[in-house]
């Protein structure tokens, strides 16, 4: 239906009014545009979504911002249907027909002004209602009306009752039942500001699929605001919401007009190259591939449009066209904050908007909602890069993916198994390995605590850590990893890749990782979990860490534990809250018999902690357990299951145990009787503990200044300088002096800042 202004279309299948506005933008804005949208709802008799694109941008408006427009259009349709606009309503008598012009283009103007601005055609209303009752006070005391001065004024009162009570009060009543109405009426408007106010439509330049709402709710209380990268993140507290608001405006909302039609010509233009399967499979290569062929088209687009615009900018327009094509679009804005740990895209995508798990915040939902066109675009790419299914078949995918400045494990589902279609879950892991002075600054632990556990996994014990979901605990297996000396070769096996393998490999370490069949997506080319692990025993002497124990693998590990085949530390993650339940899974569910449970030397419990009122979240490591050798069928009930360390809520920090304390700790104990100079020696042994927990609790004050330091690489550099201090120390006084190895380490240190 175009008229010069505007475009009005209606997609049935998706249920869209869709106005291509020539005119301006958002029809809050523009009165001409909300006046066609009514006219189109008075026409369609129905209430669907209603979609306004213009000047590269489309604005998308939710099942009730749209309602509040076609109760207008009802009402129009209403006063239409009983003809309350008519000549016997409007007069009374014949004889009073010298009004008629001037009422019936009053009434007619207000319903026509409805459709452009419903809010001030009610004022209009209201107004014309007082002033009737002013005429009909002024009639009762006498007074003459120079309109109607040749009238008997009981005639001309009858005629305004009438007229109020059939036209202006029928009409008054018909729109008092328009919720927008009832809005305005609670809010005394002025303007246009008025309608800024209750419509808060998703936006999107038309270059991109995914909606945002730009405008925070009324109301609304900012508690943060800081940038990632280009993008402005502010958290918001809603009134009546227990769920805070994450609204992010990531840097393409924040271009110039030119900008926007030159990225929405080169992505019609981009859309003609269709990538192989290969290209997609190598996301890196794909990227640059398609940053490189966008930028010769941007390019050309400026030339074409002879506005000169700098290489830089280009560039970056470039960069904008390839995360939306080969990138993962919004998504890759999400991991790089690390501040979130979960996204959340639940189904039908295109209806409801992400929601994130914050580290601060806990549990919100943001402003950006993603197309359908997204969800299929996503679940494309992760099946061809992880060659794993995702269809009825197979209606789950379990896989991972990197993007620049972040890395998460994917979760995806779909029909039959989730009845709305796609949904994905995304969990998050920093872009760099997490550390132990990382996690003795986020509270997780205490430098005691993380020096005890250094100490043991030099010692080559074996190790469950063990947690609910989302307690930390692969992030916490892989700041282990980062504790492990990089001489000593390290075998990973994961059915997801989550742990920081690539990254430890650019320290220096000597790595190597298998990836195994999914327990839950059953991919038969992949080799089963038991099968990798038993391929790993075969690999050489190594350290062999686990992603999780879940399946059948855990009857291969703990043979080859029970047997003497693995000489240094072997860990790894498993679902339990307590020593005790991991037992119980170890050995009820996945079948190890209860003495090869005896293999384990230590379990160590993540926790997630809540405060009373709910609101809040907190990481703690809560528990170390060692499992003594001499109980026969029950580890809880023999004595198997000693603490070494126990978290304290009162204290909120983990407190070393009498048995430790006394040096009555069985593991510590094996581990001291293979040194010469610990054997037999409990002090020795406790000034070591102590000397690591100096090193990292020093880390950790000097990072509060220069925090790199806590990071991986400085992390690894520490720990091989206090290796290579302690031999040479040793080799110079003939024992570990813990003064003279620290007081050379600070030395290293310094040099570091």
């Amino acid at each position: 239906m175009p008229n010069g202004l505007y475009e009005l279309e209606y997609d049935a299948p998706g249920d869209k009014l869709i106005v291509r506005s020539m005119y301006g933008q958002a029809l809050e804005d523009y009165p001409q545009v909300m006046a066609a949208v009514i006219d189109k709802l008075i026409e369609l008799k129905r209430v669907p979504r209603v979609v306004v694109t213009a000047e590269a941008r489309e604005y998308e408006y939710s099942y009730d911002e749209s309602k509040l427009l076609y109760e207008i259009a009802d009402a129009i349709m209403t006063i239409r249907a009983r003809e309350i606009i008519s000549i016997p309503n409007i007069l009374s008598s014949p004889a009073c027909d010298a009004v008629l012009p001037g009422r019936f283009g009053l009434v007619q103007k207000i319903v026509s002004d409805l459709r452009y601005d419903p809010v001030n055609a009610y004022k209009e209303l209201i107004h014309e209602i007082r002033n009737l009752k002013l005429k009909m006070k002024r009639l009762q005391a006498g007074e003459a009306l120079p309109e109607i001065a040749s009238l008997p004024p009981d005639l001309c009162t009858e005629c305004f009752e009438h007229y109020m009570s059939s036209t202006l009060t029928q009409i008054r009543t018909i729109l008092e039942g328009c919720k927008i109405i009832q809005m305005a009426r609670a809010a005394r408007p002025h303007g246009r500001d008025f309608y800024r106010k209750v419509f808060h439509p998703s936006t999107r330049p038309t270059f991109m699929y995914t909606r945002f709402t730009i405008t925070p709710p009324p109301g609304a209380e900012l508690l943060e605001r800081y940038m990632v990268g280009e993008a402005q993140v502010e958290i918001f507290r809603v009134p009546g919401r227990v769920r805070k608001l994450y609204h992010i405006i990531p840097p393409e909302f924040r271009l110039h007009d030119e900008e926007y039609t030159v990225l929405e010509q080169a992505r019609r233009m981009l859309g003609t190259h269709e990538p192989s399967a290969v290209e997609v499979s190598e996301p890196q290569r794909f990227r640059e591939n398609i940053f490189n062929i966008s930028l010769d088209l941007i390019r050309d687009i400026v030339r074409g449009l002879g506005r000169p615009m700098p290489e830089a900018r280009m560039k970056k327009l470039a960069d904008l066209l390839a995360r939306y094509t080969a990138g993962l679009g919004i998504l890759e804005a999400f991991l790089a904050d690390e501040k979130i740990q979960d996204i959340l895209a639940n189904s039908p995508i295109g209806t409801v908007p992400l929601y994130i798990v914050h580290g601060d915040h806990l549990e919100c939902e943001t402003n950006v909602t993603p197309s359908m066109e997204d969800g299929e675009s996503w679940a494309t790419r992760f099946r061809l890069q992880s060659g794993r299914p995702l269809d009825e078949a197979s209606p789950v995918l379990d896989t991972e993916m990197f993007v620049p400045g972040g890395r998460a494990r994917v979760a995806a589902i779909t029909r039959p198994l989730s009845p709305d279609g796609l949904a994905f879950a995304f969990r998050r892991h920093r872009d760099k390995p997490w550390t132990f002075p990382l996690f003795i600054r986020a509270g997780m632990f205490d430098s005691f605590a993380a020096g005890l556990l250094w100490f043991i996994i030099d010692g080559s014990r074996t190790m469950l850590i063990a947690g609910t979901r989302g307690s930390g605990k692969t992030s916490f297996l892989g700041a282990c990893m980062t504790q492990i000396m990089p001489k000593i070769r390290i075998i990973t096996t994961e059915d997801t890749l989550e742990l920081p393998v690539v990254a430890l490999r650019d320290l220096g370490f000597n790595i190597e990782r298998l990836k195994s069949r999914s327990v839950i997506t059953h991919v038969e080319t992949e080799l089963p979990a038991e099968e990798a692990l038993r391929t790993a025993l075969r690999l050489g002497d190594s350290a062999l860490i686990l992603g999780e124990v879940r399946s059948t693998e855990a009857l291969a590990l703990y043979e080859a534990m029970r047997i003497g085949a693995l000489a240094n530390v072997v860990a790894g993650t498993i679902h339990g809250e307590s020593a005790y339940g991991v037992f119980d899974r170890v050995v009820h569910d996945l079948g190890v018999p209860p003495t090869s449970f005896k293999a384990t030397d230590l379990i160590l419990i993540c926790n997630t902690l809540r405060s009373p009122d709910g609101m809040h979240m907190f990481r703690r490591i809560t528990e170390l357990t060692e499992v003594r050798k001499h109980w026969q069928t029950d580890p809880g009930i023999e004595g198997g299951f000693v603490p070494l360390l126990e978290y304290s809520s009162k204290e909120d920090r983990l407190k070393p145990s009498r048995t430790l304390l006394m040096g009555e700790s069985s593991v510590l104990g094996d581990i001291a009787n293979r040194v010469r100079d610990w054997k037999s020696n409990w002090e020795a042994v406790w000034d070591n503990i102590n000397l690591r927990t100096k090193i990292l609790q020093t880390l950790v004050d000097v990072g509060a200044v220069k925090p790199e330091l806590m990071e991986a690489e400085n992390v690894v550099q520490s720990n091989n300088q206090f290796h290579s201090i302690s031999d040479a120390v040793r080799t110079e006084v003939g024992t570990l002096d813990s003064k003279m190895i620290y007081e050379r380490w600070l030395a290293w240190l310094n040099t570091k800042l």
